[in-house]
């Protein structure tokens, strides 16, 4: 009944759509989009709430919500504008992918794991997360601030410096192949090479 349970959640399940409310106690529905979105960025997101003003409804777009509906609501319409949705949406897309081939690894995000050949490493939740933004941007950059406001919700020196901590061990954890690389753009952000 919280963010950060709901976020947990969707961390450790298989889901498909997310309905949010914004006013959720220890992580608000902002912030736990954003970490969603992070995570699955082509999962579709509605925003389900009594904040009705425009500059709630305008953030809630900017973070890439797909509609915004202000209580009270008629359940009818609210099953229309999901089926709407839906109805646009391949579920079936390498978005929804559990799995990612980097190099000779196989990096199985559900159960935060790297198999190279049958030797598993174990992964935190945090290092599958980094991983996961730079799975789905291979070849290219993901910038910091991406990261740092996705997964830590902030951007400040202290966040960034954790970030290169983790980065680091990432890069330890594919020194079996010589061809991935985790490459580092100065004061912009990361590009997985494999």
């Amino acid at each position: 009944r919280d963010g950060l349970l709901a976020l947990n959640g969707f961390q450790n399940g298989d889901f498909n759509f997310c309905i949010l409310d914004v006013m959720l106690p220890k992580l608000d529905g902002f912030s736990l989009a954003k970490r969603v979105k992070a995570i699955d960025p082509k999962i579709p997101i509605i925003f389900l709430t009594a904040r009705a003003m425009k500059e709630d409804k305008l953030k809630g777009y900017n973070i890439g919500a797909d509609d915004y509906i202000t209580k009270p609501f008629d359940e009818d319409e609210l099953l229309c504008r999901i089926m709407a949705i839906t109805n646009r949406l391949d579920f079936s897309e390498s978005s929804c992918a559990k799995f990612y081939q980097i190099g000779d690894y196989e990096f199985d995000y559900v159960n935060l794991s790297l198999n190279l050949n049958g030797n598993i490493k174990r992964l935190t939740t945090r290092e599958a997360e980094i991983l996961r933004l730079l799975c789905l941007s291979k070849n290219n950059v993901v910038r910091r601030e991406k990261i740092l406001t996705s997964i830590w919700g902030i951007n400040d020196y202290f966040a960034g410096r954790s970030l290169d901590v983790f980065i680091s061990k990432l890069r330890k954890y594919f020194s079996g192949d010589s061809k991935i690389k985790i490459e580092n753009i100065p004061k912009v952000g990361f590009i997985l090479n494999s």
